[in-house]
């Protein structure tokens, strides 16, 4: 699977995971912008392309749905974006959200990330 989604794709791909299967028209809908029908089927058809959607037929409609779980997309994201911005590195990328004045953590996901660090060293 591509790792790559323009905005839309993206947006479309947000839609079918919270929804876990629809049909365009339901897609255009649930989209947080305005976009023509034909648009998303076009968006759809390159997302199946991509390996990112597959769809089923029920009767004369068609069903999409995402082709991968959402946690393998997040974490393939995830790679791109640590690749990208901070040569691979996930101490540098955790360093840089954790000193940004917006990032907010309370007790229990601090413990969270310890215990994933703990686990880590062992």
């Amino acid at each position: 699977m591509e790792s790559e989604f323009t905005i839309r794709e993206r947006q479309i791909l947000d839609v079918l995971y919270q929804l876990g299967s629809a049909t365009a028209s339901e897609v255009v809908v649930a989209l947080p912008v305005k976009l023509a029908n034909a648009t998303v089927r076009t968006l759809l058809r390159i997302l199946e392309e991509k390996g990112a959607v597959k769809h089923r037929i029920d009767g004369k409609r068609f069903i999409f749905y995402p082709a991968i779980p959402q946690k393998s997309a997040a974490r393939s994201a995830l790679r791109k974006v640590l690749d990208v911005f901070f040569a691979g590195s996930v101490e540098e990328a955790l360093a840089a959200h954790l000193a940004d004045p917006k990032t907010k953590l309370n007790t229990e996901q601090v413990k969270r990330l310890k215990d994933l660090i703990d686990r880590h060293k062992s």
